[in-house]
């Protein structure tokens, strides 16, 4: 079978993600005929994606989210008047999308939670089935343990989510740890999708702990712990542009450049990780047996559920700002969770073939209503 992807490209985890699956769908003799990724500006997707994703890759522009950069919370305002000003350029990827499956004709469209892949599902209407693949969508699943107290949040995370999957024949939903299939919402749980390249890893415990963070902003609360507890030794791998590979703020604070492999290579050997708990860096963490600090962005509630599903699942503790002395004082009395997350999340390829080959067998694809009448009720 062929198939094309669609992927929401800002940050690295749907990317990753792509890089994953096209990994374990050509090992068993499909083809990947292509990748639509999309980001706030249009351009072209990472160079780390496109050195690891050999096919065709064509970027568009889709709508993202903004974040202020006084307080480096999210801007949900900013977030929708950006949206709304930018419609007629999302028109238009709209058709740039109808297009490209006009010429690469796959059987299946995975769809990594871009907007814009729903929409086109449900304007467009093609015979092309579409599955859709993300950690977000077990936000969805009727026994995923919310954040308390932040309803109309819960509210605007799952509206967008339900409108990724508009047409979706089937959600599989990302998880830390197994969750029975929730088929009323046409949702199927899967093991995390890791990069091949953590599986050849092999762990040490050296004395820095290893930090990413998304937005180079945040990397001033870092620098303000570090200044009282300069003895610590941490690298910081964040998305600021910078002359050379690494900058050596201090003696053992060190700030380095976005690089997948090198981050990877870093964090086999750390005692631990700190991360604004986006759903793939703690997966890898918690694959090599590293306990994490996550350190959700400012209103940002995707991530504020990350934290709470992963810290469940065991993978290490939560925080609100990038202060490090509590973690460091965890370190000792963390419990290591890797065999279970293995065994977990070594079943994916078996799991994913079978939901994806189940596709199918379905005859209409699933327009769920965005505003379901009980979103409030229930939240």
């Amino acid at each position: 079978m062929k198939y094309l992807f669609i992927i929401q490209g800002e940050g690295r985890g749907h990317l990753t993600q792509a890089i994953a699956l096209a990994e374990m769908l050509e090992s068993k003799q499909h083809e990947v005929v292509g990748a639509l990724v999309g980001s706030a500006d249009g351009k072209n997707a990472p160079k780390f994606f496109t050195d690891n994703f050999k096919k065709i890759t064509i970027s568009f522009r889709s709508p993202c989210l903004t974040y202020c950069k006084e307080t480096k919370a999210l801007d949900i305002r900013k977030t929708l008047s950006n949206s709304i000003l930018n419609i007629s350029k999302y028109i238009h990827s709209l058709r740039k999308i109808q297009d490209t499956i006009n010429d690469l004709r796959p059987d299946i469209i995975i769809n990594f939670y871009d907007i814009l892949g729903g929409i086109h599902q449900f304007l467009f209407r093609p015979k092309v089935p579409m599955v859709c693949v993300a950690h977000q969508y077990l936000l969805l699943h009727q026994d995923f343990e919310h954040p308390k107290n932040h309803w109309f949040d819960k509210f605007l995370v799952n509206t967008n989510t339900r409108i990724t999957a508009l047409g979706a024949a089937k959600k599989i939903a990302l998880s830390f740890t197994p969750f029975s299939n929730d088929k009323k919402r046409g949702i199927f749980v899967a093991p995390p999708l890791l990069r091949s390249e953590i599986h050849a890893l092999k762990t040490t415990r050296e004395d820095y702990i290893l930090a990413y963070v998304t937005q180079h902003s945040l990397a001033e609360e870092l620098v303000k712990w570090h200044a009282k507890n300069s003895k610590v030794k941490v690298h910081c791998f964040w998305e600021k542009p910078q002359n050379t590979e690494v900058y050596k703020y201090s003696r053992n604070l060190h700030f380095h450049k976005i690089n997948a492999k090198k981050f990877l290579e870093m964090m086999q050997n750390c005692k631990g990780l700190v991360t604004t708990a986006g759903f793939e860096s703690v997966c890898e963490a918690m694959y090599l047996g590293k306990p994490t600090l996550m350190i959700p962005v400012p209103k940002h509630y995707e991530q504020s559920c990350n934290a709470l599903d992963a810290k469940r699942a065991g993978a290490g503790i939560t925080g609100t700002k990038f202060d490090l002395s509590n973690f460091i004082n965890y370190l000792p009395h963390y419990q290591d969770i890797r065999p279970d997350f293995q065994a977990w999340q070594g079943q994916v390829s078996r799991v994913f073939l079978r939901e994806i080959d189940d596709v199918f067998y379905v005859n209409e694809p699933i327009y769920e209503d965005v505003f379901p009448q009980l979103s409030l009720v229930n939240a």
